[in-house]
Formats: C-alpha cells, sequence, structure tokens
C-alpha cells in the first residue's frame, strides 16, 4: 500500500510527488529461441552469406537471429518478400552469393526487408506487428532455420575497391607522436579533410581465415636508412582495430559528387575489421607514397553485415563532440555529427594459452571523421561508389592506453611489454601461432544487444623460400652434430616452422610429441627437458664432446640451423 502526504497548504503549487519503482523498458521477444547475451538479438538482424555443407554447398543470401540461421531465399520462394516496394526479384536478389544485388537497391528496400523479417520472427505477445507466416509454417522453418554450427561463412559481397582511412584522432596522435614528436604530431592537412589511401581487396578475407606471416624487404639499419634493406619475414606483425561500412545503393555517375545527405542513403551496414599491418616492411617502404606491401597481405572481417538502421539508435556524439578549430569545409559539415556507441575489444590467445586475454578496449564513438564523412570525401572528386565497396575507419584508439588499438601503440613502437590479462604472458607485437580476437556490441533498455560476433585470425609462420626438392641434400647427421630430435605439438604453428626449416635442409629427426591440450608439457618428463613447459625444443647430440644440446624458441632454432648447416639448402633467414 503507497501512503499519500497529508496536503498541508493547498496554496502550494508544487505538486505532490509518488515515488514508484523505475520501470525498465523491456525489448521484443521472439518466438525462436535467443539468449539475452547473443550478438543477434531481434534488433539486430544483420545479413550475410551462408553455406551448409555438404547437403547445400551453394552460397545464399541469409540472416541470423540468436543462434539460428534463417535462409533468406527459401522465405523469398514462400512469397514472404513479394510485397515489398523496389524488391522486384526477391527470389534471385536473395539467391545470390553475394549481397551485392541486395545492395544495390535503395535505402528503403533494405529498411522494408528487415522489417518484415522483424515481423516474421517477433512473438505476438511481445508486439502487434507480428505475423503467423513463418510462426505457423512448420514445413518453412524446417527448411529455412538451421543451427549455427551447420553454417559455413563466405564473404557477404563481391568487394570491387577496398579504402582504408585514418578517422582516429587518438590513434593518429599517438603515432605522429612517436615518430615526429608531440608537437608534430598531426600533419598540417589532418583536422581538414579524412587521409585515407586504397588498400587491396582481393586479399580481404573473412573471419577465421590464416593470416601467413608476410615477407618483404626491411630495412638493415633502424637508425640509418641510407644502408639499404634485407629481405626477410616480417618482425613487427600487427592488429589494427577498425570497423567498416559497405556501399550500398544506386551508384553515381562518373565526376558526380555525394552530398553528406546522400551519404545517409548510401551506407549498407558495418563490420568489424582487423587490417593487419607489418610494421617494419612499412617503415622502410612507406616514403613517399604511403603503406604497399605492409598492408596488402591480408584483412580480415566479421561475416555479418550490421544494418545501419540496427545501429541508429545508438548513435552518439564522437569523442571530438564538435569540430570547431577548424571548421571543416561545407562539404564535410554533418548537421548530425555523430558515431555509434559501439564496444570495441581485442583479445589475443597464445598457443600455451587457454582462453583469449583483453589487451585493447575502444569505442567506435572515438573518430573525428565519421562514416558519412568518409563516403562524402571519397566520391567529392567524382569518384564512382558501387555497391559492395568496402571502406574502412582506421584504428580506433581512445585516450587512455587501455583503449590504444595497436600492438604499435600498446607497447609505445616496442618499448615496454603488453601484459595478456591475468597471465604471465606478454608481447611487443605479435607472435606466430597468435589468435587476435575482435568483438563488437551494443545496447540499450528497451532496445537490446546488437553485436557483431567475432573478427579473428590466427598467425602462422611465414612460407620459407625453398630450393626444388632434387637440390635440396638429405643428410642424416653432421660431422658436428647427430641424434636429432624435436619435441613439439601437431598444431603449433611455432613447431611447424621448426618442422619446415629442418625439412628445408633435409635433416632427419625423431619427432617427440607433447599435446599442449592434455597438458603433457606441464609434466614431470617434459619439465626435465624444458623447465619453462614451452615447445618447440630441438635436441641434438654434439658428436665430438657427447654432450646433449637443447634449443627453445622457433627462431632460436633456425638459426642454430643455418649456423651448423650453412651450407645446405636456401638461407633460412
Amino acid at each position: 500500500r503507497i501512503n499519500l502526504p497529508t496536503r498541508r497548504n493547498p496554496k502550494r503549487s508544487l505538486p505532490y510527488l509518488l515515488r514508484l519503482p523505475t520501470m525498465v523498458p523491456t525489448a521484443p521477444s521472439s518466438w525462436l529461441t535467443v539468449s539475452p547475451t547473443s550478438d543477434f538479438s531481434l534488433a539486430n538482424l544483420p545479413f550475410g552469406v551462408v553455406s551448409f555443407p555438404p547437403t547445400q554447398s551453394r552460397p545464399r543470401c541469409c540472416t541470423i537471429l540468436g543462434d539460428n540461421v534463417i535462409d533468406l531465399s527459401l522465405l523469398a520462394d514462400a512469397g514472404l518478400f513479394n510485397d515489398i516496394d523496389g524488391l522486384v526479384s526477391p527470389t534471385s536478389t536473395f539467391s545470390s552469393s553475394t549481397l551485392n544485388s541486395f545492395m544495390a537497391l535503395s535505402r528503403p528496400v533494405w529498411s522494408a526487408v528487415r522489417t518484415r523479417l522483424y515481423t516474421l520472427l517477433v512473438d505476438a505477445s511481445s508486439s502487434q506487428d507480428a505475423t503467423s507466416d513463418l510462426s505457423s509454417n512448420t514445413a518453412l522453418q524446417a527448411a529455412a532455420i538451421r543451427p549455427v554450427s551447420s553454417a559455413k561463412m563466405h564473404l557477404p559481397a563481391n568487394i570491387g575497391d577496398y579504402t582504408d582511412f585514418y578517422s582516429s584522432r587518438e590513434h593518429a596522435t599517438n603515432v605522429g607522436t612517436m615518430f615526429r614528436g608531440k608537437d608534430n604530431a598531426l600533419q598540417p592537412n589532418w583536422l581538414h579533410l579524412p587521409v585515407g589511401y586504397h588498400g587491396r581487396s582481393s586479399t580481404v578475407c573473412i573471419s577465421g581465415t590464416p593470416v601467413t606471416r608476410p615477407c618483404g624487404q626491411l630495412q638493415k639499419d633502424r637508425d640509418d636508412p641510407n644502408q639499404g634493406s634485407t629481405y626477410g619475414p616480417c618482425r613487427l606483425l600487427d592488429f589494427e582495430l577498425e570497423m567498416a561500412f559497405f556501399v550500398g545503393g544506386e551508384e553515381n555517375n562518373n565526376g558526380s559528387r555525394l552530398t553528406i545527405d546522400d551519404a545517409k542513403d548510401r551506407i549498407f551496414g558495418f563490420v568489424l575489421m582487423n587490417d593487419w599491418s607489418a610494421r617494419d616492411i612499412q617503415k622502410w617502404e612507406y616514403v613517399p607514397l604511403g603503406p604497399f606491401g605492409a598492408k596488402n597481405f591480408c584483412t580480415t572481417i566479421s561475416p555479418w553485415v550490421i544494418p545501419i538502421d540496427a545501429l541508429e539508435p545508438f548513435a552518439c556524439p564522437t569523442s571530438a563532440v564538435a569540430q570547431t578549430d577548424p571548421v571543416p569545409l561545407p562539404y564535410l559539415q554533418d548537421p548530425d555529427y555523430s558515431s555509434y556507441n559501439v564496444k570495441l575489444e581485442v583479445a589475443i590467445q597464445g598457443e600455451d594459452m587457454s582462453a583469449p586475454q583483453t589487451v585493447s578496449a575502444s569505442n567506435f564513438a572515438n573518430l573525428y571523421w565519421n562514416a558519412r564523412q568518409q563516403l562524402v570525401h571519397h566520391s567529392v572528386t567524382g569518384c564512382v561508389m558501387r555497391p559492395g565497396d568496402l571502406l574502412a575507419s582506421g584504428t580506433i584508439s581512445g585516450g587512455d592506453e587501455a583503449a590504444f588499438g595497436s600492438m604499435l601503440e600498446l607497447s609505445w613502437k616496442g618499448s615496454r611489454d603488453v601484459k595478456l590479462g591475468d597471465t604471465d604472458n606478454t608481447r611487443k607485437f605479435l607472435r606466430d601461432g597468435d589468435n587476435v580476437v575482435m568483438s563488437g556490441w551494443s545496447r540499450k533498455d528497451g532496445v537490446g544487444r546488437v553485436g557483431f560476433g567475432i573478427c579473428e585470425g590466427k598467425i602462422l609462420p611465414a612460407i620459407p623460400d625453398l630450393k626444388p626438392a632434387d637440390t635440396i641434400a638429405s643428410i642424416s647427421s653432421s660431422k658436428c652434430y647427430e641424434n636429432f630430435k624435436l619435441y613439439g605439438y601437431w598444431r603449433s604453428s611455432s613447431t611447424w616452422r621448426v618442422r619446415i626449416a629442418l625439412a628445408a635442409k633435409g635433416i632427419e629427426y625423431e619427432t617427440c610429441a607433447v599435446n599442449l591440450v592434455e597438458g603433457v608439457q606441464r609434466g614431470a618428463e617434459h619439465s626435465e627437458v624444458n623447465p619453462m613447459k614451452q615447445v618447440p625444443v630441438f635436441e641434438c647430440t654434439d658428436s665430438v664432446t657427447g654432450s646433449t644440446m637443447r634449443i627453445t624458441q622457433s627462431i632460436a632454432i633456425i638459426e642454430f640451423l643455418e649456423d651448423a648447416f650453412p651450407d645446405i639448402a636456401a638461407s633460412l633467414l
């Protein structure tokens, strides 16, 4: 029972306040089971390209709700999109192996399809907009709704062109401070236009694709570029935490420009991106035209494209709040200058770690130039922007160290160790075998959670330059060393690096398996071989003294093999 206060003075104009419990708005629910922690709620309904091998190996357009992947081509076959204006051929559009045809339609069509999906999937008790066309059709459900565990993801679009921007002021300031000093951190043009460069669409990969450590030219002397370069694998491999969006809508004519209002209807949706970077290769090559091979070997994106409409409830000020010093030129002025409140995280899992450990926590709000401004500036010269083009934000860093979006910043150019969570592991840059996992999500009461899934990639060793097999001498021992053994794990990329090196040198050896998953490395037997409980370990006997040698760390082992057998096969270094 709630007791109201007695009104002592009726002449008072202040209202009486009745204290009631705060009511938290509830997001609508679906008749399908969806975990409240799922990235893919009713508020999301992203678009992707999926196949279901081995029975349905042909990729087709789908959406996802919780752990349920929904085949849009079968919903189209059932006529559930037939009355949407502008969607002329639903079956043809959603049976395609890319989203390009759907992206080429207008934003009202994208919104109408997403609204129709919502009405088909929302529970009638949660919304008066619910329809029973799918919830009451068990045969269509059985055909069109599949568990995510049976799905194989594909690139969502045929990416014609890919452009990477440099839009986080915090990131640009950090990098500029490292290389030019605090007073000259930002180049004179940076606050006047969104800086960008053209990347390679051919090496944009879907999440889960392994990343081979690149090789290239490296500056021989760190402090003196006049000493020239050497060739070898990248030693300073890095991630870059980014977001990217796919362009949609009808392409503009060559020579015509997009306005800020145009851009609002040309952004189809967003994905997470890891634009891997070879820092040492980049240092040597980037003058005067910018990055080239250091950025073209792999760019990883998350597979589900989050619609622009799904992010609108999370619009928020950028970290800059306003662009007043200087004020952008008129074509770049955005009356609704903002970004989106998307929490972003990066985690690293080494081969000897049981789970990924967070190293960075940033936010998509940490931008100076937003997505609309990037797209408008890209077209200012009359550049044609086509459906399926991919535009990336550049590394997204926040103002404090925990929000730095790259190892370059976290380790401050390799001057300090970066701790991996609560483990004893540290990094300055990425090692072979590291799995880098990026995630992003937004959440609001009454709306629900809108997430991106994950964007991950595991680093594999560089591919060595091998001579043809018939030119490699095969040896069982040398004059100095014999009884070769390799302690390792077959899934360990560091172990594979040594195996490749041994094969290149033609060295026969005994394999001693150490199962990291079962924890064999922590047992007493392997601890005698290596008290640090590491793999790989290379063992051999000095034939002159009879003593046993054991070497750990793949790079150290390869350096030993090169010194011990310099005349056999190609150089490993």
